[in-house]
């Protein structure tokens, strides 16, 4: 399987310059906006970067979309190390962000350095993806100092969506937005290369981009921000309840319901198409079953 794009011809179509982080601050200096999406696996991410995707989180809501969980929080930490690196192997041109999980970074020091580094190493994540406040801004500086590039993601936080008794959107009164503003400038301060705020009314997103100068991604969080992000899901219609925030592209969802009813009746009558197999005449012995033979598609 290659990961270059090809046009009409059959020739190798010339691939965009990796997306980095002096792209997104250059983008947001010259207020281009730049598109991200969290999503899961390696084909997903190979066509998100075709389609000119500039961020791709693995996010915790893998526990929700993939595994089948209610909550964010029963996400595994190696099952997300794991989509990490499916995303950066899928879409090496793509700035990747690996969503740090409950309770990957609360315990101590020790542990959220050595979680972060095995989403550095293993996971291939260019930046790691924190729920904050100002009380994790030791923690931020720690990790930039060792050299991992922190987003720090601020508003509704969804791994604590226990505390506050279900979804709750923030920063809705005058201080609460600024006690929001103040996370922002205090994890800027401590290292934070960009800033992810969700659920807030526009005011909270254009005072936070006033206040700081990194790039601020948002979702549910208006359009002041620089950046702005949606679980691939939501976007394709394949979720039943999509967030008030998300407004579907798409209805894949449907189009996957018919391809399975198109199956299931072809299979009914033996109409199942492609090519079939023939015996040969002649030739060596035929070994047990094994990849190469689904991997070649020129034996016939």
């Amino acid at each position: 399987m290659s990961l270059s794009p090809h046009d009409e011809t059959g020739s190798e179509v010339r691939l965009r310059d990796a997306v980095t982080l002096k792209t997104l601050r250059r983008m947001a200096e010259r207020g281009e906006k730049f598109a991200c999406l969290a999503a899961y696996d390696a084909t997903t991410a190979r066509w998100l970067e075709r389609g000119g995707v500039h961020v791709l989180l693995a996010g915790d809501s893998a526990a929700q979309v993939v595994l089948g969980h209610e909550r964010t929080i029963d996400a595994p930490i190696g099952f997300l190390v794991q989509i990490t690196a499916a995303l950066k192997r899928g879409a090496p041109r793509t700035l990747v962000m690996a969503d740090m999980p409950f309770m990957s970074y609360h315990a101590s020091v020790e542990a959220a350095m050595e979680n972060a580094g095995r989403f550095m190493r293993d996971g291939l994540a260019d930046v790691v993806k924190l729920e904050a406040d100002a009380s994790f801004g030791a923690l931020v500086d720690r990790m930039t100092r060792a050299g991992i590039p922190v987003c720090a993601h601020i508003g509704y936080r969804p791994q604590t969506t226990a505390v506050l008794g279900g979804p709750t959107a923030q920063g809705r009164t005058e201080d609460a937005m600024e006690a929001l503003v103040d996370d922002a400038v205090a994890l800027e301060a401590a290292g934070a290369v960009l800033l992810l705020v969700e659920a807030v009314p526009p005011e909270v997103t254009r005072r936070i981009v006033e206040a700081t100068s990194v790039p601020v991604i948002g979702i549910g969080a208006g359009t002041d921000c620089h950046g702005q992000i949606l679980v691939v899901h939501d976007l394709l219609g394949l979720t039943d309840q999509t967030p008030r925030f998300a407004e579907p592209v798409d209805a894949i969802g449907e189009r996957i319901k018919e391809a399975g009813a198109e199956w299931t009746a072809r299979v009914a009558r033996d109409q199942i198409g492609g090519s079939r197999y023939t015996m040969r005449e002649t030739g060596p012995s035929a070994g047990p079953a094994s990849g190469a033979a689904r991997a070649s598609n020129t034996d016939r």
